[in-house]
């Protein structure tokens, strides 16, 4: 039976939702696939949920416009605010957003009910993280930490300097180190996975570290299935890939690639001009 060979659109804010398409990747790697960082207005996690809602209007049109056929909002900001509106505004194409799959893995890797989530000061503020997870898990204990400083160490692309160990220390190590600490921590933000390693090494080896964008390439490749939107086994073994910006194609390559752990050609990515809906 023949594939769906069109694309599958990821939009972001910037570069950080270059770390969901890398585990899409890798998880599809017979899929097409054509990102869109709005850099030209990030972050979105500073910005009022109205803003965001318009923006992840244009995004999504734009992609739509080129033929894709399904949404991944690989923003948690853009997710929390904007999931439903796009979900009712696209009806004919599936949308996915980050933050579902992240609560869902938060929730089945907690020993002690105990959950923390860290991102945006926007995404904390919509409380869509604790509503996703108490819908799940009713009496969790959740906390909420906005690190909104992580957001430009990534983009800088200190993974591991002193003052990314500092960050680390002030937001975790307290919460960390209390007798009633969590077991679980959700990175609510496609920024954080490129530091990883410094908050392990904060947060010690014994706490369940959650990748929001693991769990939505499974997400999507769930979805993909029951649609039945897979492009199909005759497919290249090597996904395509295809990049917009907002603003900077030459910054998006060289920042990019820290997230989407290749190097990114500047001469193929394609500055577009997000026009209102």
């Amino acid at each position: 039976m023949p594939g769906d060979p069109r694309p599958i659109g990821v939009f972001d804010s910037g570069m950080g939702g270059l770390t969901v398409l890398k585990a899409l990747v890798a998880r599809l790697p017979h899929e097409r696939f054509i990102y869109l960082g709005d850099t030209a207005r990030l972050p979105y996690g500073t910005k009022s949920a109205e803003t965001v809602q318009a923006y992840a209007l244009q995004a999504t049109r734009l992609l739509l416009d080129h033929g894709v056929k399904m949404l991944v909002i690989a923003c948690n900001t853009a997710s929390a605010v904007s999931l439903y509106l796009l979900q009712e505004a696209w009806q004919k194409v599936p949308v996915i957003g980050v933050i579902e799959p992240g609560a869902r893995a938060g929730v089945a890797a907690t020993r002690n009910r105990r959950i923390a989530v860290i991102a945006t000061e926007g995404t904390i503020k919509g409380g869509a993280y604790a509503r996703a997870i108490r819908k799940l898990m009713s009496d969790a204990e959740i906390v909420q930490r906005p690190c909104q400083v992580f957001v430009a160490l990534a983009e800088e692309g200190w993974t591991q300097s002193p003052a990314t160990l500092a960050a680390a220390e002030h937001y975790l190590g307290p919460l960390f180190r209390s007798p009633s600490a969590p077991d679980t921590l959700v990175l609510g933000c496609t920024h954080f996975p490129v530091l990883a390693g410094v908050i392990r090494e904060t947060i010690g080896g014994a706490v369940a570290l959650v990748d929001s964008a693991e769990t939505t390439s499974l997400a999507v490749a769930e979805a993909l299935a029951r649609a039945g939107l897979e492009s199909g086994a005759g497919a290249s073994g090597e996904a395509a890939m295809r990049f917009f910006a907002t603003d900077s194609p030459e910054r998006f390559a060289r920042v990019g690639a820290i997230f989407l752990g290749r190097e990114i050609d500047p001469a193929s990515v394609e500055l577009v001009d997000l026009r209102p809906v």
